[in-house]
């Protein structure tokens, strides 16, 4: 007889109405004047998050779901864990839905690690004597056996995150979907979350739907990838293959990235605008290896959130993550308008060796909230101008090259 999917997802499409201001940018007295006058500077328009999305998972699989800020993963994520309905179409299930999209999702900050132990396996449908059985397991897992009968709103977002982890992994649902949440807690957790995740879609015949940035990741993990693009599914396949098509379609996009002003308006923080630029912030995306290479980075903060952080990596042309830089970006707020922060970096000379790179662009807070990763923008081209390594070209030799320092010792 044959197996019927564990998940049917048939014409998903989830509508937003969104606010768009129907007049330039206002003074506080005119916006004060509209407001006694009962004058409307703002109207409601629909976007369209996914749009009609179908595809099947089979029992056991693990299906990775990659595309760019705005392509509608998270949404279609929270619409298979029923944290929204969809707008039309539908989504049949034949198990038990367990989700880790955002920390402290589904937790209650008033009750303990314990209570909330048990308030999340009785909302996944498990029994008292299952989650008992459980129990010691998740603890350990977590790590949080000091903090157990602590008011969760008293734990930091990675104990949360490792709480809320290990009950989704520990009891037993049938479909375990887990957002970018993971890239909040400490490189030993992720570890033994990735291990326990390759543990249970291999010994314990669970389904996992896993959403990352990391493209690395998603290739070690999944069996299968679906790649979204605006709202739709561009295609389905082989995980390899996916991913080198993604790759190889972000390497041929525009140089710049600028943001949708649809998506911008739904987002207290953002990326605005990013460009590869000279000193003078003249655009441009070749570099002569002896020459300085810089990128023009704009970013909407209309949060309160403080210890807001930008990371910016160099991706090689293969998917391979070269360097990472981290940088504070509070000393920098309140030196432009409307709440953006304008930012240059400079990239030294004589180390990025000659080939074609992108980078990737993430806000976050350390520990805490991840509010964008923007993957393989800004591709950028590393000119040989006469390295040390010139004699070796079209030989992989890497991606920096330093000049080190040489000397003979005596005997």
């Amino acid at each position: 007889m044959e197996t019927k999917p564990i998940l049917e997802i048939h014409k998903l499409s989830k509508k937003f109405a969104i606010n768009v201001q129907t007049s330039p940018y206002l003074t506080f007295r005119d916006s004060l004047l509209n407001i006694l006058k009962f004058k409307k500077t703002l109207k409601s328009q629909d976007f369209w998050a996914l749009k009609e999305i179908s595809f099947e998972v089979q029992s056991r699989e693990t299906i990775g779901i990659i595309g760019k800020n705005g392509a509608g993963k998270s949404t279609l994520l929270k619409v298979l864990s029923r944290i929204t309905p969809p707008t039309k179409g539908s989504v049949i299930s034949r198990g038990r839905i367990a989700s880790l999209l955002e920390v402290g999702t589904g937790f209650h900050p008033e009750l303990s690690g314990r209570e909330n132990i048990f308030l999340n396996g009785s909302i996944l449908g498990m029994r008292r004597k299952e989650i008992i059985e459980k129990f010691d397991e998740i603890v350990d897992f977590a790590g949080v056996e000091l903090f157990l009968d602590t008011p969760l709103k008293h734990y930091s977002s990675g104990m949360q995150l490792r709480l809320a982890f290990a009950v989704a992994a520990f009891l037993n649902p049938e479909v375990l979907i887990i957002d970018e949440v993971l890239a909040v807690g400490d490189a030993e957790f992720q570890k033994k979350c990735i291990q326990k995740m390759d543990q249970i879609s291999q010994d314990e015949a669970r389904t996992i739907l896993f959403v990352s940035h990391n493209l690395g990741l998603v290739s070690q993990l999944c069996t299968r990838c679906i790649w979204l693009k605006e709202g739709e599914v561009h295609q389905i396949g082989e995980t390899a293959d996916i991913i080198q098509n993604y790759i190889l379609s972000a390497s041929s996009t525009t140089k710049e990235y600028h943001v949708n002003p649809e998506y911008a308006s739904t987002k207290e923080v953002c990326f605005l605008n990013l460009y590869s630029c000279n000193k003078d912030l003249g655009k441009s995306d070749s570099f002569g290896f002896d020459e300085h290479l810089h990128l023009r980075l704009d970013i909407k903060n209309t949060s309160k959130q403080r210890n807001l952080k930008v990371g910016v990596s160099l991706i090689d042309k293969f998917g391979n993550l070269i360097f990472t830089l981290v940088e504070n970006i509070e000393p920098y707020m309140g030196q432009s308008k409307n709440d953006i922060t304008k930012l240059k970096i400079k990239l030294p000379a004589n180390l990025i060796a000659p080939n074609n790179y992108s980078f990737r662009y993430a806000l976050f807070v350390q520990h805490g909230k991840v509010y964008e990763v923007l993957e393989n923008e800004t591709p950028v081209s590393i000119i040989e101008t006469g390295s040390s390594m010139s004699a070796f070209e079209g030989i992989n030799y890497g991606s920096i090259i330093i000049n080190s320092e040489w000397e003979s010792l005596a005997d």
